[in-house]
């Protein structure tokens, strides 16, 4: 791949700020206190970790003794997911059908302790079944949990509304919001959410810091033991230039929102009148959704052939989750939308950051459709 690749991969990780950056160095490049530390060092480094914290809790209207942080997005969706069934009796657990592997394998994961798990359906738009979840709640349920936003799609569920069902079912509900931080509003208590897991390195943080919002009824139990770190939830030395530099990510998404947002749905919108033009099918473009994400597919077109011919040419794009990318099968979400097997083979995503330009994805629909063109020639050669 050329070093001057146009990368359009953002919801797979994104380059840190160098706003962020300079915030961190400081703690990378001279000695540094443990936070846990008395002395003028740690003193230091522990001020620094909760003015982090409080600009954690600012981007999604928490209070910061709310904000336990974590190593990212995945351990944040375990301390929730298997956190929470430990502090209680096994029951069901209800995951929608378009969750993150970081949730529905720990929720997996607990069938072998006595908990049950209930698959939440979605219709064909990608956006969850309200009476789906209700007949799932039917069942004595301790836990709900559903994405604010897919990761593949970029579709927005309802989550109020969600909260406001498993919470009259008697059910806690969590949310992996790693891909709404940043791309929309987020108010943890206006969402009405028990728990919420957030990841630095999707808003141009740095990798390796991530967090676990909760409510401080919620009755949950640490995965990891030690020195008692993050109020006994998280034990472990903390990471202070990544948490550092998640709480200055967490500011800047907050103030340039409307300004990032503006940009990428305007080149998303760019980018999908020409995909139509070239046939494409749009998956989830009825709904709501972040303005940065495109999922879509063409007919007798695989998808990882596709990101490896669009890679040649120096576009780097994706096949769905950068978690699961090394897997041949169909996207999960895809099929849980009723998308055939076949078909969703052929999806791939484009995910657009703040600077990406119009000429970018111009280029890119050009050698798209270059390739689909080649495609066809030797396909017609084949037979």
């Amino acid at each position: 791949m050329s070093d001057l690749a146009v990368y359009l991969d953002h919801n797979a990780t994104t380059a840190l700020d160098t706003r962020v950056l300079e915030v961190m160095l400081p703690f990378l490049q001279h000695p540094q206190g443990n936070p846990t530390s008395r002395h003028g060092y740690g003193r230091t480094a522990r001020q620094a970790v909760e003015n982090a914290r409080a600009q954690v809790a600012t981007a999604v209207g928490a209070h910061p003794t709310q904000v336990v942080f974590t190593s990212g997005g995945t351990e944040a969706d375990n301390l929730a997911i298997q956190g929470i069934a430990t502090a209680h009796v096994p029951s069901w657990i209800a995951v929608s059908a378009i969750e993150h592997p970081a949730v529905y394998r720990p929720a997996q994961s607990l069938m072998g302790r006595g908990w049950k798990v209930s698959r939440i359906g979605v219709n064909a738009d990608g956006e969850v079944e309200l009476d789906n979840l209700r007949e799932a709640l039917q069942q004595k349920t301790a836990l709900v949990s559903v994405m604010a936003v897919n990761n593949e799609t970029g579709v927005i569920q309802n989550i109020p509304a969600i909260a406001e069902l498993a919470r009259s079912h008697g059910a806690l509900l969590h949310t992996d919001a790693v891909q709404a931080l940043g791309k929309m509003p987020l108010d943890f208590p206006a969402l009405g959410v028990n728990a919420m897991s957030l990841s630095a390195h999707k808003i141009h943080g740095p990798q390796g810091a991530g967090a676990l919002v909760l409510d401080k009824r919620v009755d949950i139990q640490p995965l990891l033991y030690g020195g008692g770190q993050e109020k006994g939830l998280r034990s472990g030395t903390e990471n202070i230039a990544a948490i550092v530099g998640f709480g200055m990510a967490c500011e800047l998404a907050q103030l340039e929102l409307a300004e990032r947002s503006a940009k990428t749905e305007s080149l998303r919108n760019r980018l999908e009148t020409g995909l139509r033009r070239l046939g494409a099918t749009i998956f989830g473009s009825a709904s709501a959704r972040i303005p940065n994400t495109s999922f879509f597919a063409f007919p007798n077109m695989e998808g990882e052939t596709l990101v490896v011919a669009m890679d040649r040419k120096g576009f780097a794009i994706a096949s769905g989750s950068a978690c699961s990318s090394d897997s041949t099968e169909p996207s999960h979400v895809l099929l849980a939308m009723g998308v055939e097997p076949e078909f969703a083979r052929g999806a791939v995503r484009v995910s657009i950051g703040p600077d990406n330009t119009a000429a970018q994805i111009d280029a890119f629909l050009q050698s798209l459709e270059n390739e689909l063109l080649r495609s066809k020639q030797m396909a017609a050669l084949a037979v």
